[in-house]
This record gives structure tokens, C-alpha cells and sequence, in this order.
């Protein structure tokens, strides 16, 4: 994969502004469309991406199994933990008031990003997970047989 050259830089150039996005969708989600989850897809295509044109080894390098495997649990416990706090604070469950009891728009406020945050973590890495498991697994023939 050395002489594609012109694949590798504009991948470069790309992922940063992928990552950007992702970013740009995660923190407007609650005010336009996109979110959490969008966000999250979006953010695993850059790293699904660098990974496709130089090689798993090196997205690993930068985004290990171990710690894919700690932000899908990561997420899930920002999403739960939520809502658990507001329930242990006397409210129903992701009832976001309880973030701020004295300004409940702000807690809405609150709880919307965290809930988004949870979700967009939890998709980044269950789906950089699964491609991991398929590149990662031994192939029935081999590429001459193709």
C-alpha cells in the first residue's frame, strides 16, 4: 500500500476534519438534528477510515482494543449514571431537573449533554469494536485464491 500516496495524505487531511464534525454534531444535537449517536458513527468513521488505508496495527497504535472495550462501558455508565443520579435525588429516572433543582432548564441543559455524551461514546466504540472484530479475524482463503 506504499505507492498510494495521494489516498494516505488526503486520509490525513480528513480524519481531523471528520473528528471535527463529529464534534460539531455531538454539541448541536440538542439544538438541531444529530447527537449522540450520529456523532458517534461519524466519529468511528475517521477512526474505520485511518484504519483502511494504513493498516489496523496503526489505528491501534492510537485507539487500542483495551480501551475501546472501556468506552463502550464508559458510555453506557455516563447514560445510566444519569439517570441513577436522579433517581437516588428523589426524581424519575433521566428526569434532568435534578442536575439543578433551583434552575431546571439548566439541568436539562445538563442532562442532554450528558445522556449525548454517553450515547456518542457508547456508538464510537461498539462500532470501532466490531471493526476490529472483522479485520481481525482469520480469513476462510487467502487473497491469492481471490
Amino acid at each position: 500500500m506504499r505507492h498510494h500516496l495521494i489516498l494516505r495524505v488526503i486520509t490525513k487531511l480528513l480524519v481531523g476534519m471528520i473528528m471535527l464534525f463529529a464534534l460539531y454534531v455531538q454539541f448541536h444535537g440538542d439544538y438541531s438534528p444529530g447527537g449522540g449517536f450520529q456523532a458517534g458513527v461519524i466519529m468511528a468513521v475517521a477512526f474505520i477510515l485511518y484504519g483502511l488505508v494504513f493498516s489496523v496495527g496503526q489505528v491501534q497504535q492510537v485507539f487500542p482494543p483495551w480501551l475501546v472495550h472501556k468506552l463502550v462501558a464508559l458510555g453506557v455508565l455516563i447514560y445510566a449514571g444519569t439517570g441513577v443520579y436522579s433517581m437516588l435525588t428523589g426524581y424519575a429516572f433521566l428526569d434532568y431537573g435534578a442536575l439543578s433543582p433551583d434552575h431546571p432548564e439548566h439541568g436539562q441543559h445538563w442532562g442532554i449533554l450528558l445522556v449525548e455524551a454517553g450515547v456518542g461514546i457508547t456508538v464510537t466504540a461498539v462500532m470501532v469494536s466490531i471493526h476490529y472484530a472483522f479485520v481481525g479475524r482469520t480469513p476462510m482463503i487467502s487473497d491469492e485464491e481471490w
